[in-house]
């Protein structure tokens, strides 16, 4: 029996896209631990999250969407989810290290976009001046470790108790990965 599921593609991140990638995030920030913000978001307030991420350079936004969605130009297609590279650390000697983080839209979970997007993440950081990848996963989030670990992340420890949201302190495990 053929799949019902559409193809996934993943492109770069684009300035349409800004307001399904803040809807999506907000999600997190509503209803889960997985981030640490406490306050949704606006479109214009996380823009400048968005610019950050340009078209190349060691800072990517990659975004998985449906490939048969239409792209009609200026619009945005469905967000499936999202991965980006960004700075480690602001001081300078931080710079050949970057923090990768990946979300996905709540409805699309267990189709392999997480991993599609890590792929695609790590191909486009290929040719970059960078040395380790580092992650922190809010705890518990076996599914994000298991991914992690796939890619050749490894534990390196855990901050315990380090954010409070909805009124309970949360661990965060932290992965790195050499590239």
């Amino acid at each position: 029996m053929p799949s019902e599921r559409t193809e996934v593609q993943v492109r770069l991140g684009v300035e349409a896209d800004l307001d399904a990638l803040t809807s999506l995030y907000n999600h997190y920030v509503r209803e889960t631990a997985i981030t640490f913000d406490t306050v949704a978001f606006t479109a214009e307030e996380r823009r400048p999250w968005l610019l950050s991420h340009p078209e190349d350079g060691p800072y990517r936004l990659m975004v998985a969407t449906e490939s048969d969605s239409q792209d009609i130009p200026g619009t945005s297609q469905e967000i499936l989810g999202y991965a980006t590279s960004s700075p480690y650390r602001p001081k300078a000697a931080y710079s050949t290290s970057v923090e990768v983080t990946v979300y996905v839209a709540p409805h699309a979970g267990g189709r392999g976009i997480g991993t599609l997007l890590h792929e695609a993440l790590f191909a486009a950081l290929a040719g970059e001046d960078l040395h380790r990848a580092h992650a922190g996963i809010a705890q518990p989030n076996e599914a994000s470790a298991r991914r992690h670990e796939r890619f050749g992340f490894r534990p390196v420890g855990t901050y315990r108790e380090v954010g409070r949201k909805f009124g309970r302190y949360w661990d965060v495990a932290w992965y790195e990965k050499e590239l």
